[in-house]
């Protein structure tokens, strides 16, 4: 059956696809201070949320501490909380981000990708494989047809099956004798007729999401549960790592010391599936080699190329490992070597793995940006759920884009919800200068001039003493921007404070990192004031959405109420001044028309 709130999800789907542009802004009064306050529920006590935060975190292998499938239900202080379940390892035993890098790759380095023909029987074809040794782990997944992530436990094995693979055979064609660890399986016997389980690589459409988030028990519930079917799991984080190790694999033939290794979304815990992989290619093991000791009284180096500039050589060898990825890499496909852009980069499709990548080489500020999210991220379990609610909701209503341009970036928006929970009274997550002073020897970087020093180690790090659940944050979030003064502050991490803008760009994000660049400068006047206008009217719905008690049956409700883009028709557009009702007078109107119509026939 139907959701309902005014609209038909099944019926009428356009009009929950993201509305490339509610364009321009409406007038709205600013919301009065503590609108949301009025109506909040008393917190939990909090020992529970320090107590919570001491347990929360699992294996940190680049999933989320936070796993809602088995949720816990606690009740504090009077209420059902929807909390995620502590898991197996305790927070002392929380890994850093290069331990998990390295674990990650190393179960990519003994694993292959198939091909696998249709309704592959999956017991005949484990059974085949382990003629070459034990799997550890295999999945299937759909992409131009079957394919398998199959690891096995040593090294050897993979070679083993690499040995017994032949050379296809075809006409009219000749076969570039590049032997990768993608595989495509050949059988002689009809296929069971069963079709393996697949794991799905891409996120819910948003009407799909809407209705199950409208089964939950509460708004807190919902935002898990977003984070649930959004974040990369388990099995695309393994297909990223190997689509990696294969890149690092053709590098290697120029470079045999060089890496390639993920950075951004699918590292620094806030990757959605379906979103763009970013690989490194890290030459720095070649440069720091040490010179071995001196026979006798000559030393002998290397002669090799020189040009102009650290920049030249990043262009010169971008081009050169795209040409291979072009001319070599089995399923590379739509390969743009984009060298005079400010990061230069080789841009591909990987179509065995279903993924769009990104090759850059002199980009090593935005890998300590991928750690610093991933503290953030791993930090609270709040601030994951948040973020993801909070980059769909902006997805949905055209205030983020995959399209370049004026629009606020993913960054940018994260950037901003992390200074917004430095600002609680109780602060949810650190400031980066707290992160620095708790930096070892180990963590001192200092990288093109900028200090990007910070702890990697989470057990240094206090739990947060701020009880507000979820829900509750991300009202105030809405409230807060709604009201903040765009016109004279800027967002800084670093301090946790509003600072004068340095410049008159109407949104100021400072870098974390390199303080004198605004990660925001592309975003225009318009579409910050619809991004304030989207915050207040959101901000009105939430605080009507927590404080209603209504039948929730095949209802839209909750969070599913700021994620439906027809609620919001028409907020942000230039017209001439007139008062708007409330959302919640909108809708509740919306809602008794239709009933009406309904009796009307």
């Amino acid at each position: 059956m139907a959701l309902e709130s005014g609209h038909d999800l099944a019926g009428d789907s356009s009009l929950l696809s993201s509305p490339g542009g509610v364009r321009g802004r409406r007038d709205k009064g600013t919301i009065q201070e503590g609108c949301l306050r009025h109506h909040r529920r008393k917190p939990a006590a909090h020992a529970f949320w320090s107590l919570s935060s001491a347990v929360m975190v699992a294996r940190v292998g680049l999933r989320s501490a936070v796993r809602v499938t088995s949720r816990a239900l606690s009740n504090v202080g009077g209420r059902q909380r929807a909390v995620p379940a502590a898991t197996v390892e305790d927070q002392d035993t929380r890994k850093t981000f290069a331990d998990v890098q390295k674990e990650r790759q190393q179960q990519a380095k003994h694993s292959v990708l198939i091909n696998c023909p249709p309704n592959v029987n999956e017991k005949t074809f484990l059974n085949y494989l382990s003629q070459h040794g034990q799997v550890a782990n295999h999945f299937f997944y759909e992409s131009y047809g079957t394919h398998a992530v199959v690891e096995f436990f040593d090294q050897e094995n993979v070679e083993s099956l690499r040995s017994h693979a032949t050379v296809p055979s075809v006409q009219n064609e000749y076969v570039l004798p590049f032997k990768s660890r993608i595989f495509t399986l050949n059988s002689a016997s009809s296929s069971s007729g069963v079709p393996v389980e697949c794991h799905r690589q891409s996120s819910l459409p948003i009407n799909e999401l809407i209705q199950k988030l409208c089964r939950a028990q509460n708004i807190e519930e919902q935002t898990y549960l977003l984070l649930e079917e959004y974040q990369l799991t388990d099995e695309n984080l393994r297909l990223r790592f190997l689509v990696s190790s294969l890149i690092k694999d053709i590098a290697a033939a120029y470079f045999p010391e060089a890496t390639v290794n993920p950075y951004g979304s699918t590292v620094n815990s806030f990757g959605k599936l379906g979103c763009d992989l970013d690989l490194f290619l890290d030459l720095e093991n070649i440069q720091r080699k040490k010179p071995g000791k001196a026979g006798g009284p000559f030393a002998t180096e290397y002669l090799m190329k020189r040009v102009t500039s650290g920049r030249a050589a990043t262009q010169r060898i971008l081009s050169v490992i795209g040409e291979c990825i072009d001319n070599f890499g089995p399923g590379c496909t739509g390969v743009q070597k984009i060298l005079n852009a400010r990061c230069p980069l080789v841009r591909f499709s990987h179509q065995p793995a279903g993924l769009q990548c990104d090759l850059t080489s002199d980009n090593r500020i935005a890998l300590r940006s991928s750690e610093l999210l991933y503290i953030y991220g791993n930090f609270d379990h709040r601030v994951r759920s948040l973020v993801f609610t909070l980059r769909c909701w902006a997805r949905v209503h055209g205030i983020t884009s995959a399209i370049p341009g004026a629009w606020i970036t993913n960054f940018s928006l994260t950037m901003m919800i992390l200074f917004f929970l430095q600002k609680r009274n109780l602060p949810v997550v650190p400031t980066l200068d707290h992160l620095k002073s708790l930096a070892g020897k180990e963590d001192q970087h200092i990288i093109e001039g900028h200090d990007c020093s910070f702890t990697s180690n989470l057990n240094k790090m206090k739990p947060s003493e701020n009880p507000d659940p979820p829900d509750l944050l991300l009202g105030e979030f809405f409230e807060f921007y709604g009201n903040f003064d765009f016109t004279k502050n800027c967002i800084d991490i670093r301090k946790g404070k509003e600072q004068n803008k340095p410049e008159s760009s109407p949104l100021y994000i400072r870098n974390p990192f390199e303080q004198n660049l605004n990660v925001s400068k592309n975003v225009n006047q318009s579409q910050l004031d619809r991004f304030v206008a989207l915050a207040r009217e959101s901000a009105w719905i939430i605080q009507d959405q927590m404080n209603q008690s209504v039948e929730r049956e095949n209802k839209v409700w909750g969070l599913g109420m700021v994620l439906l883009p027809a609620v919001f028709q028409g907020i942000g557009k230039i017209k001439k001044k007139r008062k708007r009702t409330p959302a919640s007078d909108r809708i509740k109107s919306l809602l008794d028309s239709l009933k009406t119509n309904g009796k009307a026939r």
